[in-house]
């Protein structure tokens, strides 16, 4: 017994001593070396206040974590089924069969569809009506932008093709031109969307 007892310690020691204290500092000094020492990318914006024009307020936008973009006149998000909260992630865990969840998509269909009249049922991009895993990707794919544009451009009555340049020029490509799809940041869209005249 004797044996077994004092060799389980020692390993339990030796790990606890490992992955609380040198697998941490390990990680946190390779976090250092990425962009903004592993805190992400912050975009920081100056807004004018609804009460005082001459009063500007600083926004701070996460462009890791999805936001909540709903409105006609912007790119919409990816759904969330977190409702966007970064602290409680995770998806619905509903399978496809299960009528609630599916209750959730035919809304989603339907909602999109009003929004944007002309578009097929079939032509809308599974990103725009199912959410992530994590329920707060901040991307969408290329077709979920493009699919968006012609509301986009009749709202702010801006010319189609500079909308769809926007979308090619927000583009990210495959990692190594290999890993995952092409996909665009839609808080980095919409910020670019609000910059064009």
């Amino acid at each position: 017994m004797r044996q077994n007892i004092l060799p389980a310690i020692r390993l339990t020691l030796i790990c606890a001593v490992f992955f609380s204290g040198i697998y941490t500092l390990l990680i946190f000094g390779i976090a250092q070396a990425a962009p903004n020492n592993g805190k992400g990318e912050i975009i920081t914006r100056k807004e004018s206040s609804v009460k005082n024009e001459n009063e500007f307020k600083t926004i701070y936008y996460y462009t890791n974590i999805g936001q909540k973009f709903d409105k006609d006149e912007y790119f919409w998000s990816r759904p969330s089924a977190v409702n966007y909260n970064a602290a409680g992630a995770g998806g619905s865990n509903k399978g496809p069969s299960n009528p609630e969840y599916l209750k959730t998509v035919q809304d989603r269909i339907g909602n999109f569809l009003k929004h944007n009249p002309g578009i097929h049922k079939s032509e809308i991009p599974a990103d725009l009506i199912t959410a992530s895993g994590s329920g707060l990707d901040p991307n969408i794919s290329v077709q979920a932008a493009k699919i968006q544009a012609k509301r986009i451009s009749k709202i702010r009555q801006i010319d189609e093709s500079k909308i769809e340049n926007l979308i090619t020029s927000h583009t990210e490509k495959p990692f190594l031109g290999l890993f995952g799809t092409e996909k665009i940041n839609v808080l980095q869209l919409n910020l670019a969307l609000d910059g064009l005249q």
